[in-house]
């Protein structure tokens, strides 16, 4: 499957939608779909803590129409956002990009799925993602960095 690609930068710890020479790239890799499930804000759960008390719990409005049914796209990491970056928040970090990449495990799009978090300094965050293909290149690594607002 194609898909409109998707390129991440630690530099500018943001994503965009990659262009070359005008026209949009295309990637039948996994690094849109990883990409798009970490960094699309998933609708916090009754009992998460708000950054903000009383704020939006947020939410991709895509997920009201998912294919699958209780399965929604996106992580819950943008709750981690004005969180000082001690190793309980590492932890929970870890976790959050752990869940919101379940599905390509269960998919069968990758064979063995594998996510890391560290701490770089007061105000990095880290994420190390190593997936196993079932077919192709057999071990694939994705790094992506972005900066604390604290």
């Amino acid at each position: 499957m194609t898909d409109i690609a998707l390129l991440w930068s630690n530099e500018s710890f943001g994503g965009d939608i990659a262009v070359d020479g005008g026209r949009l790239v295309t990637d039948d890799g996994l690094r849109t779909a990883i990409i798009a499930s970490l960094f699309t804000d998933a609708r916090a759960r009754a009992d998460d803590p708000l950054p903000d008390e009383g704020a939006d719990r947020r939410g991709w409005w895509g997920n009201a129409h998912s294919p699958v049914a209780g399965r929604e796209l996106g992580s819950r990491l943008w709750l981690l956002g004005r969180e000082k970056l001690t190793p309980p928040v590492v932890e929970r970090a870890r976790g959050y990009a752990a869940e919101a990449l379940a599905w390509l495990k269960d998919d069968g799009i990758v064979s063995a799925l594998t996510v890391e978090a560290a701490r770089i300094g007061n105000q990095l965050l880290a994420l190390k993602i190593v997936v196993d293909r079932p077919s192709g290149p057999a071990r694939q690594v994705y790094d992506f960095v972005w900066e604390a607002s604290l």
